[in-house]
């Protein structure tokens, strides 16, 4: 019996990679027509030659549509006589096939490898293809499909791509089939170059690209972000000949949606419309997320009763895109209402739908509400995935709830769910918000034992953290070792060190970390720069201060309210009541409010030493902390 990898997957990968080696001449010769990049620049050059300028934008939370990664277009794999419920049947009749005499025909064996395919035993496969070779079964464009088709499932596109050249070699011509699977290989795994220049040379090697070719080139183009290019091979498509699908326009009119260019997503409609294809329920999913997602319910409210109309059902999706639009402006009781209706419309919630309630229940501080959503979804048969737990664990370190927070970090890792870095952050940025600093080293500590890698924002929570409780040496010693380890520091980095360095008095350390930052290629922010100020000011060093005030403008970076309430303070403090009374004038006039503690120290000065009562009216002109201060 041929056993599930009879040697190790490495070892059939270097098996593989020689049985594929071609004479240097040949490859030459037969492989320039087919050679990848995976260079950016390769990338940019070919959207240049369609046309396009693109801007990223991730998805949301539409789930992305889907294509097959092997074309069952041949009546070879149509019509496949084998089905099978455990891998070791499959393997029992491949090793009855294999020495067999006469042996079945190679139609038999592809059938019986695509039915192995279809159960996922990718390996398995192709440990078996590899069995074929060495017996002399002489393969043809099925069987090296099915094999370049286990590769891209593999996530191993670019040694699919390679047989190509062995299909070269041995005479066989790649059809369709093949390089849909490649280009779809290729773009599962974000390799959006390779795609692109593949598709360029099939079209220009004289191949025809078919509907599933260039519905899963433009899937790919728009889960990059790249609508544009979508949009343009669009118009290359019908100029081919080949019709486009629903499929085709509802892939691109989503990600227009997600990019908040719904008028252009309308047009499209508008033209699908008059191609005599009607929209389903993917279509008015993607509008009805747009207009959630800019408040516009009068439009969710006529798109749902549209869809009625149609009688196009919302889905499991459409229902979960209100519950989340719902709980993410604070209105709970209405996403708990579309709940209940979605169950008398016979239609489940699932995992996205229970988890979206829970993050409505954990914004407005109901963790008691949020937890019993989490119960009942399990209860349901509703497994909660890493994000419904982070979603509680950081309602939980929000409202200071940290022993809640990680009773559920140890039950989510007893229940077999592996902690992310983001769950990590919101647990340390907890700890170190409630100054419990050890476990917040522990847990960064963690993180390496787990083989996670502190990101940016990992490094950013714990320098805040222990420069907010005086511990800077220790955080300009985390922050070398962050440089150490191949993160380059960003501003917000610089702030909190600077910051953490002023407020221990260590300003002449922080001044040179300030002036340094345009030699870094870093430019301070009004963030970076307040922090400066007030430092200054805390030492008396009001000139330099002032001048960094003024400065600011100088260089790009507007003052904010803070910039003003800061530099006012620190005259005020220093008895220097001129010059802060000139710029809360200046303030005032720019439409900033005086904060509630520059208002208290302003009351107080008038109170101990008399003087204009006017400026009373003007600190309160535009102030919203009026009601905070004591007038008494």
């Amino acid at each position: 019996m041929v056993p599930l990898v009879s040697t190790p997957f490495v070892i059939w990968f270097l098996l593989l990679a020689i049985l594929l080696e071609i004479d240097s001449k040949e490859k030459k010769t037969k492989m320039r027509a087919w050679r990848c990049t995976s260079s950016s620049s390769a990338l940019q050059l070919r959207l240049l030659l369609l046309g396009n300028s693109f801007s990223l934008s991730p998805p949301i939370f539409v789930s992305s549509l889907k294509y097959p990664f092997f074309s069952t277009s041949s009546t070879r794999f149509k019509k496949s006589k084998y089905v099978f419920h455990k891998i070791e049947d499959a393997l029992d009749l491949f090793n009855h096939m294999l020495h067999t005499y006469p042996r079945p025909s190679i139609v038999e064996f592809t059938q019986v490898l695509g039915a192995i395919v279809r159960m996922k035993h990718y390996e398995t496969a192709i440990s078996l293809l590899r069995q074929m070779d060495l017996v002399g079964i002489r393969h043809d464009v099925y069987t090296l499909s099915i094999l370049v088709n286990c590769f891209c499932r593999l996530r191993c596109s670019d040694f699919g791509f390679s047989l190509l050249g062995k299909m070269l070699k041995l005479g066989i011509q790649p059809d369709t089939t093949t390089f849909n699977t490649l280009v779809n290989g290729f773009c599962f795994e974000g390799k959006i170059a390779e795609a692109v220049i593949l598709f360029d040379e099939i079209v220009r090697n004289g191949y025809q690209p078919d509907l599933i070719t260039y519905n899963t080139m433009i899937n790919g183009l728009c889960k990059v972000g790249y609508t544009s290019g979508a949009t343009k091979l669009l118009r290359n498509m019908e100029q081919s000949g080949c019709v486009p699908d629903i499929v085709t326009y509802n892939t691109i009119i989503d990600c227009l949606c997600k990019d908040k260019l719904v008028p252009e997503a309308l047009n499209l409609l508008s033209e699908m419309r008059g191609k005599g294809i009607p929209q389903d329920v993917v279509t008015y999913n993607s509008f009805i997320h747009a207009m959630c997602s800019s408040g516009r319910w009068n439009e969710v409210m006529r798109l749902l009763t549209e869809m009625v109309a149609n009688n196009c059902k919302p889905n499991i999706v459409s229902y979960s895109i209100l519950v989340d639009a719902f709980c993410k402006e604070g209105r709970v009781s209405e996403a708990c209402d579309t709940i209940k209706v979605m169950i008398q419309q016979d239609v489940d919630p699932n995992t996205i739908t229970y988890t979206a309630l829970m993050g409505g229940y954990c914004l407005q501080g109901k963790m008691e509400e949020a937890r019993r959503v989490l119960n009942l979804m399990i209860t349901k048969g509703c497994v909660p995935n890493i994000y419904s737990y982070s979603i509680m664990i950081n309602g939980y370190c929000k409202f200071q709830k940290i022993d809640e927070a990680m009773e559920l970090f140890h039950e989510m890792s007893r229940n077999g769910l592996v902690p992310n870095t983001v769950t990590y952050n919101t647990l340390i940025n907890g700890m170190c918000h409630l100054g419990r600093l050890s476990a917040a080293r522990e847990l960064f500590k963690e993180m390496s034992t787990r083989g996670l890698v502190p990101d940016m924002m990992t490094y950013s929570i714990l320098l805040h953290g222990l420069c907010t409780h005086g511990h800077v040496d220790e955080a300009m010693e985390l922050f070398h070792v962050m440089q150490s380890n191949g993160i380059e520091a960003d501003i917000v980095h610089y702030s909190i060190i600077i910051d953490g360095l002023c407020q221990v008095g260590q300003l002449n350390v922080a001044r040179k970390l300030f002036c340094a930052l345009p030699v870094k290629g870093l430019h301070p922010n009004v963030y970076t720069c307040n922090i400066m100020i007030k430092g200054l000011c805390k030492e008396g060093l009001l000139n330099e201060a002032y001048d960094l005030f003024r400065k600011m403008e100088v260089n790009g970076c507007l003052q904010d309210s803070c910039s003003y309430n800061t530099m006012i303070k620190g005259f005020f403090q220093n008895n220097d009541v001129s010059r802060a009374v000139q710029i809360l004038h200046e303030m005032v006039d720019r439409g900033f409010s005086a904060d509630s503690s520059t208002a208290t120290m302003v009351v107080d000065l008038l109170c101990k030493n008399g003087g204009d009562q006017s400026i009373l009216e003007l600190l309160f002109r535009n102030s919203e902390d009026d009601q905070n201060v004591n007038m008494k």
